[in-house]
């Protein structure tokens, strides 16, 4: 599990045009973070996917993306929202599997639009106990979730066995993307052939089971470029690699760029 998302305060309201201001990679490639996320847009539509499964988002969309599960989204000039980050040490009782709502009740918009009003009002004051009084909201915002969730009768859980193989393979790569391993490697791992494996991939998010793989190692090589000073040498090496040049090829194909030249842009 990896954590990518913005270093900041336990609890932070982040406006989601921001997340993509340094690349849209940030938030279009596959990642994981290491606590819990709440995406609310409010305005444009896109596609996103996590764990695998890709939908359409619009306005008064809440999509909930629990710890370690692999996500990235389309963000345009057209989209606003807020991406609610619930710190590492969250211990509110959360929903465990992904859950993506549609909220068309105009009373729940104006109720979680002031949830996270109170949020950001006591974390940009000074007053006593401010820290407190935002995680209190916050708490609220978890019983808006449980009320949402309840009335909306939404299930969170991949509904058929070729969207339940899917979460199974991303949170697979999300483990060992590192590795070095190889479709057919977690063809493997999972009981299925890579043939297969590609096909389901396909039908839950369009993409290949190479795509993904490559998606997610491939952010990190973007990370790790644009936030540290590591060698790419040693970048190639961390992220399994069998050799520099291996890795500047796959790299300059996906993102159009050499690593260091990458690196120097950013």
């Amino acid at each position: 599990m990896n954590d990518t998302s913005p270093i900041a305060s336990p609890l932070r309201l982040i406006q989601i045009p921001r997340l993509a201001a340094r690349g849209r990679w940030r938030v279009e490639a596959m990642r994981s973070i290491n606590e819990p996320l709440l995406l609310w847009f409010t305005r444009g539509q896109g596609r996103i996917t996590v764990g695998g499964i890709t939908r359409g988002y619009g306005a008064h969309n809440a999509i909930f993306v629990p710890p370690g599960v692999m996500h990235g989204f389309e963000v345009s000039s057209h989209v606003f929202g807020t991406a609610i980050y619930f710190g590492r040490d969250c211990e509110l009782p959360l929903p465990e599997e992904p859950l993506h709502l549609r909220v068309r009740d105009a009373a729940a918009q104006v109720e979680l639009t002031g949830i996270l009003d109170n949020i950001q009002r006591e974390l940009d004051s000074d007053r006593p106990a401010h820290d407190r009084a935002a995680h209190h909201h916050l708490g609220l915002l978890g019983v808006w979730l449980d009320r949402q969730i309840a009335q909306s009768g939404a299930d969170s859980r991949p509904r058929d066995a070729a969207a339940r193989l899917v979460a199974r393979y991303t949170a697979l790569v999300e483990r060992d993307f590192r590795s070095g391993m190889g479709v057919a490697d977690y063809a493997a791992a999972l009981g299925v052939t890579p043939t297969h494996l590609t096909r389901v991939c396909r039908q839950s998010c369009d993409r290949s089971a190479h795509e993904l793989l490559q998606d997610r190692v491939l952010f990190e090589a973007r990370k790790l470029l644009a936030e540290t000073t590591i060698p790419v040498g040693e970048v190639s090496r961390r992220l399994g690699f069998t050799s520099a040049a291996y890795f500047t090829r796959a790299f300059q194909n996906r993102v159009g760029a050499t690593p260091s030249a990458f690196r120097r842009a950013n």
